[in-house]
């Protein structure tokens, strides 16, 4: 009888270190995303579970995806202001980031080479840290003029190439201008706007895992 007990108590304590393993290797295989950007990734008036990086990171999972996305949006934000908050937004252990800045740079009118300066030091300090980087394009609202409009446009694709990173072009790609899928002011996504915008970007960002994981091997 000794022996049987000693015997179940050997498995069941067996039982217990593989799945404590199992648990730990499935955490340790987790790609840990940062949503590095302002109100349209923070999800402004929006639930927290229906912000962008919430929903992304739903979408994810449903596919089969190991993720965690943290939600490092700031209503505000310039891509300057971005900057200065690199360091602590983008905590060490992050695998990859989704920059998502520029949007109230080119409301404010800020001058197109000021967005660009602060936005190549944004991936170049991620690039040191060995972060991969999708950047997420932004374009400026036609009203902002003929001279602005363009030089501004071109930021991210310079931003691309320069750095050699993935870029998607257009953050709010159908979903800007439509009234059905803004808040009133005509600007923040609802919540079944940023459904559109997550399910457009979702194989950059499916590319972007591939990305890291493919570095860990």
């Amino acid at each position: 009888m000794m022996l049987v007990n000693r015997f179940f108590k050997t498995l069941a304590a067996s039982l217990v270190l593989f799945v404590t393993l199992g648990v730990s290797l499935g955490r340790a295989d987790t790609v840990h995303i940062v949503a590095l950007g302002d109100s349209l990734t923070a999800g402004y008036r929006l639930p927290a579970e229906q912000a962008f990086p919430a929903q992304l990171e739903r979408a994810l999972r449903d596919k089969g995806h190991d993720v965690k996305i943290a939600n490092a949006g700031v209503s505000g934000d310039t891509a300057s202001a971005g900057l200065e908050r690199l360091s602590w937004a983008v905590p060490t252990g992050t695998d990859a980031v989704i920059l998502q800045l520029g949007a109230n740079d080119a409301l404010r009118g800020i001058q197109p080479e000021k967005t660009y300066e602060a936005l190549t030091r944004i991936v170049a300090d991620l690039k040191r840290r060995h972060i991969k980087v999708l950047i997420a394009g932004m374009k400026a609202p036609p009203n902002m003029g003929n001279e602005f409009v363009p030089v501004f446009n071109r930021i991210y694709t310079f931003l691309a190439e320069h750095h050699g990173v993935p870029l998607y072009p257009f953050f709010l790609e159908g979903v800007a201008a439509k009234p059905e899928l803004n808040q009133a002011d005509g600007i923040h996504p609802t919540a079944p706007g940023i459904a559109i915008i997550v399910r457009n970007i979702t194989p950059h960002v499916e590319d972007l895992i591939k990305q890291v994981r493919a570095s860990k091997s």
